[in-house]
């Protein structure tokens, strides 16, 4: 007698959740899933629902029976008991923890502690942040041993420590003095602050007990443009492995190296130009050479003066956006106008043919006569400031040394 065949519904979803097509294989599963279900683990602040949804897609799709059978049927035909039952049967901690070699279930009473994040520091020029770039990193790392499934023994065996009693930490007393002791906690050294030990006979040949081997990998790491000096770039649960934990993160810190002509501000870029009096007065032009190589042409409009200490500026040349690379900032100019040493008699003579004419003293011969004749001279601020700090710093010396009874306060302080 044969039974009706199963009403199709969809069977795209749990692909969907995994974000690989329906030709993934295995191997593009469990990849999905790590990354994926590290990221949403709830003790990294993920999405508890997002998490066992996870586990309930990779959980189907890793059986074939279960997978052919919801690539048939779909998800409903899983529900109603076919295939050894439903994708939501299992705990997701447990599936979690299975398929990172590790054991026990959370709600069993020891929930998976999340391990360190790794931090690196990755020095970037600003062309590197204008143009994008990508640099290969080989990084070594602590993975679970597969021999053992990061059990550290042949059999799966261990027995408490009895040196810590499996506390994993012992105290020690150091004497400070009479009645004074300093108590000081510190990992076991018999069982390296895991709480358990493993007998020589029965410890796996590859990883020798640790549990973990080590691990070269090669990062590929993506510098968008417009990204910004101390940006961070997270690899997830690219860390070192340990049993009975969540992996922790890859991080790349971006740190800017200093470039010799232009400097940064967010999406602007500023540099620095020095005009001669003649250029400010009387026009300039420049090329200037910018991040991606492009030579741009910077003039001045007929006619125009640039005073001392002005900025102008260019659209759309200063830094991209980040993740939005089609827009720039602005580029800015910050010009110092030189001015020469000395002039001639002859050179005063031609300026003031052509330049605006000085204003007239308004004194007259009798009234210049009564004045007092000076004599300027230059002078450097920054020097004189501190000559005078220094001086001032001298006479409180020396006032506090000529006080009445200063003698007799350093006896008493020598007493």
């Amino acid at each position: 007698m044969f039974g009706r065949a199963p009403k199709k519904s969809d069977s795209t979803r749990y692909y969907e959740i995994l974000g690989v097509s329906k030709s993934a294989s295995q191997d593009d599963l469990k990849k999905a899933y790590k990354k994926a279900a590290i990221k949403n683990h709830p003790d990294k602040g993920g999405d508890p629902e997002k998490f066992k949804e996870l586990a309930q897609a990779y959980e189907v799709l890793s059986d074939p029976e279960k997978r052919e059978i919801y690539d048939t049927y779909g998800e409903d035909a899983l529900k109603e008991g076919m295939g050894g039952g439903g994708g939501g049967g299992h705990d997701p901690f447990d599936i979690f923890s299975s398929f990172f070699g590790g054991g026990g279930s959370s709600r069993g009473g020891r929930r998976q502690r999340r391990g360190e994040d790794v931090v690196h520091p990755l020095k970037v020029s600003l062309e590197d942040l204008y143009l994008g770039t990508s640099k290969k990193l080989s990084l070594s790392r602590n993975v679970l041993c597969s021999k053992c499934s990061g059990k550290g023994s042949k059999s799966g065996a261990s027995m408490k420590c009895a040196g810590c009693q499996g506390t994993g930490m012992k105290v020690s007393i150091r004497h400070l003095g009479p009645s004074m002791i300093q108590q000081m906690q510190h990992p076991c050294n018999e069982c390296k602050g895991t709480g358990e030990t493993i007998n020589d006979k029965d410890r796996c040949p590859q990883c020798k007990g640790d549990k973990v081997v080590q691990e070269k990998k090669v990062l590929e790491v993506h510098v968008e443009k417009g990204m910004q000096n101390s940006q961070k770039i997270t690899f997830p649960g690219e860390a070192d492995e340990a049993p009975d934990t969540v992996t922790g993160d890859i991080v790349f810190v971006l740190q800017q190296k200093e470039h010799p002509k232009f400097k940064r501000k967010s999406e602007d870029l500023f540099v620095e130009h020095t005009l001669s009096l003649t250029e400010a007065l009387c026009g300039f032009q420049f090329v200037l050479t910018h991040l991606d190589g492009r030579q741009l042409l910077i003039k001045s409009n007929p006619g125009e003066v640039v005073k001392p200490d002005s900025f102008k500026a260019i659209n759309d040349e200063g830094m991209p956006i980040y993740q939005r690379p089609f827009m720039k900032g602005k580029l800015y100019i910050h010009f110092t106008v030189e001015f020469p040493e000395t002039l001639t008699l002859d050179q005063v003579k031609g300026l003031e043919a052509v330049l605006p004419a000085k204003p007239s003293s308004q004194l007259t011969d009798m009234e210049l006569d009564e004045c007092e004749e000076t004599t300027l001279h230059d002078v450097n601020m920054e020097e004189e400031t501190r000559r005078k700090q220094q001086q001032q710093q001298q006479e409180a010396y020396d006032e506090d040394d000529d006080m009445p009874g200063g003698a007799q306060r350093v006896q008493c302080a020598q007493q």
